[in-house]
């Protein structure tokens, strides 16, 4: 007997037959990032062998190095994503602003994307990714988190893995290149409510403040926990997603507000985190709830399993 193993299509359609007011234009635009999504992967497959690896010389609108996969990456998302007819705006980790489309084209959806998270990876053959966040057009383009229609990535690593969540469910998803689909491979996906991996720069040790050094000194002496820093969000949240444990990146010496930008990496992993049954928090606060006030604004994370979180909690705050 046929057994069909379902793709993420199957799944962005069946999740249509369930909204009422759909129309198609939300499957068209999660098909589209599906098909950037395989390009880019067969680009990091042949990073080594074509002239895409490497630096452009060049720094993106928050300052840091570009390399050229990243900047293929952006133009590939922006271009596909703008001649969709299915987005209002769109917003990217490599842009200095909101990129508007043509009104004779527009759609009605919003975008915030990182084309390549982890892109200082690239050059050692380590994993990398990209996120997605999505919205209804709205007056105004800088919303909460919480007003998310659906968030996800894709991690290319061994194999190309996309998670995609939505109000429905979360999912993971393989792709088999030998036909070019992203299979159900983690149906239903949900987090460990306790892991004993924590993820963070401990490089940065000597910049953080007095609480998060007491709670890494919990961990150390607790003789339960394991580091493990791959130096991309995908990746780390990748892993804390299916094993459990917690991700930070708190604010420090140098970076007082955060590093990590709430709009493109903050709210579509803590939407993500929240759907497979964790925990996130920013500033003593549920990330998703904080009024954005730029694209550029950072603020400190901790997100992963619940318990593990609600530790981290108590033990700064005592």
């Amino acid at each position: 007997m046929f057994n069909h193993i379902k793709t993420l299509s199957d799944i962005i359609l069946e999740e249509e037959r369930k909204a009422k007011t759909a129309s198609g234009s939300f499957t068209i635009l999660m098909m589209q990032i599906q098909d950037a999504a395989k390009i880019i992967a067969s680009h990091v497959r042949c990073s080594g062998l074509v002239d895409i690896l490497g630096k452009t010389g060049n720094k993106n609108a928050y300052d840091e190095e570009v390399q050229k996969l990243d900047e293929y990456s952006n133009d590939l998302l922006v271009k596909i994503l703008l001649e969709s007819g299915q987005v209002f705006a769109i917003a990217s980790e490599e842009l200095p602003d909101i990129i508007y489309t043509p009104k004779s084209n527009a759609g009605n959806y919003i975008v915030f994307f990182d084309p390549l998270d982890g892109s200082s990876n690239i050059d050692s053959n380590s994993p990398i990714g990209t996120i997605f966040s999505i919205y209804h057009r709205n007056s105004n383009i800088l919303q909460k988190g919480e007003n998310q229609v659906a968030a996800g990535y894709i991690l290319y690593g061994p194999s190309t893995v996309f998670i995609y969540a939505s109000k429905y469910s979360i999912n993971g998803f393989t792709l088999d290149p030998a036909i070019g689909s992203f299979l159900l491979s983690s149906p239903n996906l949900k987090m460990p409510e306790k892991g004993n991996i924590y993820s963070l720069n401990e490089g940065n040790y000597e910049l953080y403040d007095e609480p998060i050094k007491r709670y890494l000194t919990h961990l150390k002496t607790s003789k339960t926990y394991k580091a493990r820093y791959i130096g991309a969000m995908v990746a780390d949240i990748h892993r804390t997603l299916l094993r459990g444990g917690i991700f930070l990146y708190p604010a420090d010496a140098k970076n007082k507000e955060g590093k990590l930008r709430l709009l493109l990496e903050v709210n579509p992993m803590s939407f993500i985190v929240e759907k497979a049954g964790g925990m996130a928090v920013s500033n003593g606060k549920n990330p998703l709830s904080i009024e954005p006030t730029s694209i550029s604004q950072r603020v400190p994370i901790a997100i992963g399993s619940k318990e593990n979180v609600k530790e981290f909690l108590k033990i700064i705050h005592e």
